[in-house]
């Protein structure tokens, strides 16, 4: 339907899908999927929904970046804040407050449907974002919530960002933050404390064998060749993984 109402208002706007797999309610889960594929987006309107406050005072919103190289639109909960930073913040914000660019609605719980696919395809159309609603100043926009990680006695406390359908296990650190505990590293993970290596491909690992490899956005993961890691340690988005020198 979301497609449909972008089609109906604006024929020659080809829709790029994202992701359609975020799990509900999640935004966190949301705004990860987004910073990870705003940098290989083309210049256009980016439309992200996870929106657990539907119906509410939350406000509905269109964000520029680039000076009108972008608009992202979607609702102000903390689910656009990371990636409109990835790309440089915000020249300009609205609260999607002008009925003339929505749909008609028969209840309020579908504003993926009423509010910001009609929204982004009448930005397609050249609809200036002053015409949307109410401006805003930027920095009241509702921050993102991604974690960072943190060093305590020793050991540096990563968080699960999340868990591919592969098992690969991502986490919230980058390869320098691990450089001084050499190629092997103590995995802390719940009540396990196993070794992991360093390595640049799943293919070097041997049966069992925990792999820690910078993954395709840059972060390390956790990671088994042709298995779960995820399985194998008990890992799921969110959970907490110690990381140390191995004796």
């Amino acid at each position: 339907m979301v497609k449909s109402v972008i089609r109906g208002l604006s024929p020659h706007v080809a829709v790029i899908d994202v992701a359609h797999g975020v799990p509900a309610h999640d935004i966190r889960a949301g705004s990860l999927a987004l910073v990870r594929a705003v940098q290989y987006l083309v210049p256009g309107v980016v439309l992200a929904v996870v929106d657990p406050g539907v119906g509410t005072n939350r406000r509905a919103v269109a964000v520029e970046v680039g000076e009108g190289e972008a608009v992202f639109v979607g609702p102000d909960n903390g689910l656009l804040a990371p990636a409109v930073s990835m790309v440089g913040g915000a020249s300009r914000a609205v609260a999607l407050t002008a009925p003339t660019y929505h749909q008609p609605a028969p209840g309020p719980t579908f504003a993926g449907r009423d509010v910001f696919a009609p929204v982004a395809a009448h930005l397609c159309n050249g609809v200036d974002l002053a015409s949307l609603g109410e401006e805003l100043d930027p920095a009241t926009l509702r921050p993102g919530l991604l974690p960072l990680p943190r060093q305590e006695d020793g050991w540096l406390l990563a968080e699960v960002l999340w868990v591919d359908r592969f098992g690969n296990a991502q986490l919230n650190v980058g390869p320098e933050e691990v450089t001084a505990f050499g190629e092997r590293l103590a995995l802390r993970c719940k009540d396990q404390l196993r070794t992991g290596r360093r390595c640049g491909a799943y293919a070097e690992l041997g049966p069992g064998e925990i792999g820690v490899l910078v993954d395709s956005y840059g972060l390390l993961a956790l990671s088994m060749d042709q298995a779960s890691a995820a399985d194998q340690l008990g890992l799921r988005a969110g959970d907490e993984v110690a990381i140390g020198e191995a004796s």
